[in-house]
């Protein structure tokens, strides 16, 4: 009964293995999720508030509309801590004996990812609407521009990759091995 798996890991108390553990498709994914945040962060936070040259008040690049910069720091810094909250989960995933609270830690992840990957969608069709209204006379020297746009890719590619997750955790919940009903079963005789 080595092979035995519980919603996608092995029985509970083996040792850690980062090399198996970073080969996983689900902690690359997730390890890509958690950078999008990062260069969706520092692009807003880097080059996403500029002025005019007779302003002093600086307004977001995206049609000088201060809610797509605060949504797009927002949801780049909970994607941040949620990546690495589930990443540490991840890690620790092995470690859960109970096959009940593998199965809510999955379920948890499904949901959480695809709720990512609708926020993140919402997220690119907004900044991407703000950013094509966006007018030439606000930012004449074109500043920051490249900096919008990464962060436009960035929140579309991270609809894509939150969706993995969401696939990746539904192939974890269909793994699920025979434990729980074998052990029902089969469970030993009481003396």
């Amino acid at each position: 009964m080595d092979g035995f798996q519980a919603y996608g890991a092995g029985k509970a108390g083996g040792a850690f293995d980062p090399l198996t553990f970073f080969r996983q498709p689900q902690t690359v994914v997730r390890i890509l999720c958690w950078l999008f945040s990062i260069v969706i962060l520092g692009c807003i936070a880097n080059e996403g508030y500029i002025n005019r040259p007779e302003e002093v008040e600086e307004f977001c690049i995206f049609n000088r509309n201060q809610n797509a910069c605060n949504y797009a720091v927002s949801m780049a810094t909970l994607c941040f801590l949620c990546s690495t909250g589930f990443l540490a989960l991840d890690i620790y995933f092995p470690q859960i004996s109970g096959v009940k609270d593998r199965k809510k830690a999955v379920v948890a992840d499904i949901g959480v990812s695809a709720l990512w990957s609708l926020v993140w969608f919402v997220g690119f069709c907004f900044l991407a609407n703000q950013w094509q209204v966006s007018k030439e006379e606000d930012n004449p020297l074109n500043e920051g521009a490249d900096a919008a746009r990464a962060t436009i890719v960035f929140s579309f590619f991270s609809v894509f990759t939150w969706g993995g997750l969401t696939l990746l955790s539904l192939e974890r919940l269909k793994r699920v091995s025979f434990e729980e009903e074998y052990n029902k079963l089969f469970s030993p005789p009481l003396a």
